[in-house]
């Protein structure tokens, strides 16, 4: 049943933050301040999703593959390859360590 009450309360606030984005003057979207912190929140978002995914297990911090996998990949995004190329290489490096270290 809590699990219920927690989904109709995030929807509910969902709906909210939507009907409220409809509500906001335009003058506050349209200023250069807000348009870079528009701009930046998906960014911000994905990389702290991303940070919990390869850092966290269950409630402890952890130091595996996944982290390997995720420096090839920020190598590999830095020096700008192809997108399958970054993918490709950061599977292959989290395969291949947990391979040597399960």
């Amino acid at each position: 049943m809590r699990l219920w009450i927690a989904v109709i309360i995030a929807s509910a606030g969902c709906v909210t933050l939507k009907l409220v984005g409809y509500v906001v003057p335009a003058r506050l979207l349209e200023s250069p301040l807000a348009r870079r912190v528009l701009e930046a929140l998906p960014v911000t978002l994905l990389s702290a999703l991303i940070a919990v995914s390869v850092f966290a297990t269950g409630s402890h911090l952890l130091l595996d593959s996944r982290a390997a996998g995720l420096a090839v990949a920020f190598v590999l995004v830095a020096v700008r390859a192809p997108f399958l190329v970054v993918v490709v290489g950061a599977c292959a490096t989290a395969a291949g360590v947990h391979a040597v270290y399960p």
